[in-house]
């Protein structure tokens, strides 16, 4: 790479790259050069080309080493490093000029032409720097659009056409400025959402050897290449890694827009933000979580796009429809009056800008807000839908019951001792991340029993329980539907009232082996202490019916619904039936919000016209929902139906504020009371206040 020596004093060097240099070369060199044996730190001058290095000069011919590295450095070498968008994106524009940098040098420009140029060579540069406008304008009328970039090629051309070079430089001037300014105030926001999103935690399970005490549950942020991890069903995969062990189906829905899984086996690549539907991988870390986290957030926030609000493709068609009315309006007033000069004030106004760009502003800023509060919502739309639904259905298994259910008491059968089934329970329990797997597992722990087992891989079914074998029997733990129903398992009365008597108020899991009932684990699952006051909240902020669902049986979902003040309630319910359930709600004519947290939940969710999963659930059912709720506290639910009604009310106040602002200049400018230059100059100042005011926080407390 050729370089100059600018200046240099021991320690730190100041060297000329000879030329400007685009902002993905300066984010990889400077990624290449902060690596450099001795440096301290950099700083890199993209726009001057330089490169300021602050070195250790206590090191053998440090700045000679250096500048040799720097001398040897290659084009190719640099090209390699180039950042993705996703990571330039997410960047706080640290080799960008900041926003006043460029309102000075176009500041500058302007004074330069106007009091350098004489008049003639004046309106040679102010029609060059016309082209660009006329260019775009071409491209849209090329493409049958008549929008904002042909308004404003007009509007130039006409001050250009009356011989005002002047007035059309101020009217690119005020352009110019206008985007600039507008630019500014999306892609802040949408950085501050990138941010707040990346500050979401995950968690993983860390594989480490059994003598170490087995997998140990940690932050994904602490993985480093090479670590091990487990996966299992309903989990999802947080880095990107090859597998190692294990043959899983994997759900890339979310990388590939393929909705069917595909298998993973030994060898296989595997991708951070897909999900294990069913299996178990063992996978090497090959690509920090950073890297892979970034990818996945700023993925998310470019596909918020395909969820815009329905209030804000309403404002964008408006935007589109209202342009051809300008040129109409210019038209009349040039017929009527025979000025140019007020005919161009009808070019200089547009409803298009403020309309696009304060719906998109206000819904970026309604999702960073969801983000900051740890809840990760799919798109604008959702929040819009939530504002305006009627309808709240609730699961209640880990959603309106505590995520870490307890063990109430173990029942055996014939032979069986009660130790015996909890530790054979715990044996086919540990392998899944469900709240009432973890129960049993942690019970039998704490009992100080040894539940690991040399038995075949389990097979898990959703909804119904586990099943597998061990020393040739076939053994299997889950519901009544799974157990009686599904595997014919024998259920005498009397063993049925002995349950039905432990169980009053809890959900029994039922253990098998061989065909034969050997026990029931009665699993305590307590209302969580917010749920009472969320259910009247909600109720509260116009949710006219409140629906609870469950598998368990009407005895215990009874209890639940009236310690939660739910009045209606569906009992001993499988996934599909929970499905159609809400399909039937919402052939009713019903705008229906579900929120659940289990791989059973998945197929309400996708059906509602809201799903709403908890953090704390399977990754399934995150995936196909539009909104998570991180923290898995119901009060967030709350705070998401006024978020909602706040992202509605404001992009109404700001359409309403765009008609009347905009509407007044035509009408002032085509009475002959304002000038196009200053029509321009109120029209693109009222539209970056719109843009501020919609980029504000909300309240979501």
């Amino acid at each position: 790479m050729r370089h100059t020596v600018e200046h240099r004093i021991p320690g730190r060097l100041r060297v000329s790259l000879h030329g400007r240099i685009p902002a993905p070369d300066a984010y990889a060199l400077s990624a290449i050069v902060e690596q450099w044996e001795g440096v301290r730190s950099l700083t890199l001058y993209p726009r001057t080309g330089s490169l300021a290095i602050v070195y250790d000069p206590a090191l053998p011919d440090a700045e000679q080493r250096l500048l040799d590295r720097l001398g040897r450095l290659a084009a190719a070498d640099v090209a390699q490093r180039r950042p993705s968008e996703a990571q330039l994106r997410a960047q706080p524009h640290r080799f960008d000029r900041s926003l006043s940098e460029q309102i000075a040098w176009l500041v500058l420009r302007r004074l330069a032409a106007r009091l350098l140029l004489p008049a003639p060579l004046r309106l040679v540069y102010q029609i060059g720097c016309s082209l660009a406008f006329v260019a775009e304008a071409a491209r849209s009328l090329a493409q049958a659009r008549v929008d904002v970039p042909v308004l404003d090629a007009a509007a130039i051309a006409a001050s250009l056409v009356q011989g005002k070079g002047d007035d059309a430089a101020s009217t690119m001037f005020l352009l110019t400025l206008g985007e600039l300014m507008e630019e500014h105030a999306r892609d802040r926001t949408q950085l501050e959402l990138i941010n707040s999103l990346l500050e979401v935690p995950e968690r993983v399970w860390l594989q480490r050897p059994k003598r170490a005490g087995g997998d140990v549950l940690v932050e994904a942020g602490a993985l480093t290449v090479g670590d091990r991890i487990v996966v299992r069903t309903g989990s999802p995969v947080p880095v990107d890694g090859a597998v190692v062990c294990g043959r899983a189906l994997v759900n890339q829905n979310s990388l590939t827009g393929e909705p069917l899984a595909i298998e993973r086996s030994t060898g296989d690549s595997v991708f951070a933000g897909t999900v294990v539907e069913e299996g178990e991988l063992v996978i090497e870390v090959t690509s920090t979580v950073g890297n892979t986290r970034l990818r996945q957030v700023v993925s998310l926030v470019e596909q918020s796009e395909a969820y815009r609000s329905k209030g804000q493709i309403r404002l964008e068609d408006l935007a589109n429809r209202f342009v051809p009315y300008n040129f109409l309006y210019a038209g009349l007033l040039l017929l009527l009056t025979r000025s140019l000069a007020r005919a161009s004030t009808a070019l200089m106004v547009d409803y298009s800008c403020a309309l696009k760009l304060t719906g998109s502003i206000s819904s970026l800023a309604a999702l960073r807000e969801a983000a900051r509060a740890g809840i990760t919502v799919k798109g604008a739309r959702s929040l819009e839908e939530l504002a305006h639904a009627d309808t709240l259905v609730f699961d209640k298994t880990g959603t309106l019951t505590q995520t870490t259910p307890q063990v109430a008491g173990v029942i055996a059968f014939g032979a069986w001792e009660q130790r015996e089934v909890l530790r054979l329970a715990a044996c086919l329990e540990e392998h899944f991340p469900h709240p009432v797997a973890r129960a049993v597992v942690n019970e039998a722990t704490a009992q100080g029993l040894n539940h690991r087992e040399k038995h075949a891989a389990v097979n898990y079914l959703v909804a119904h329980g586990i099943a597998s074998t061990l020393d040739g029997k076939r053994v299997i733990i889950g519901s009544g539907h799974f157990v009686f129903e599904d595997e014919g398992v024998p259920y005498p009365a009397a063993k049925r009232r002995t349950v039905e008597r432990r169980a009053a108020h809890g959900s029994p899991l039922f253990l098998a082996v061989d065909g034969e009932l050997v026990g029931a684990i009665c699993i305590s699952d307590p209302l969580k202490p917010e749920v009472a006051a969320t259910v009247a909240a909600l109720r509260a902020q116009g949710f006219r019916r409140i629906v609870m669902l469950t598998g368990d049986n009407a005895a215990t979902a009874a209890h639940i619904a009236r310690e939660a003040g739910i009045e209606q309630f569906e009992a001993d319910l499988l996934p599909e039936q929970k499905h159609a359930f809400l399909e039937g709600l919402r052939a009713g004519g019903a705008r229906v919000v579900m929120v659940g947290d289990g791989v059973n939940d998945s197929p309400a969710l996708s059906c509602a016209d809201v799903g709403i999963a908890m953090g704390n659930g399977a990754a399934i059912a995150r995936e196909v929902a539009n909104i998570t709720l991180s923290s898995g506290q119901l009060e967030d639910l709350v705070r998401l139906r006024r978020l909602g009604c706040d992202l509605d009310r404001r992009m109404r106040r700001s359409f309403r504020w765009t008609m009347l602002l905009n509407t007044a200049l035509l009408a002032l400018g085509g009475l002959g009371l304002l000038q196009a230059g200053t029509s321009s100059l109120i029209h693109n100042g009222s539209t970056v206040l719109l843009c501020a005011n919609s980029a504000r926080s909300y309240q979501m407390a």
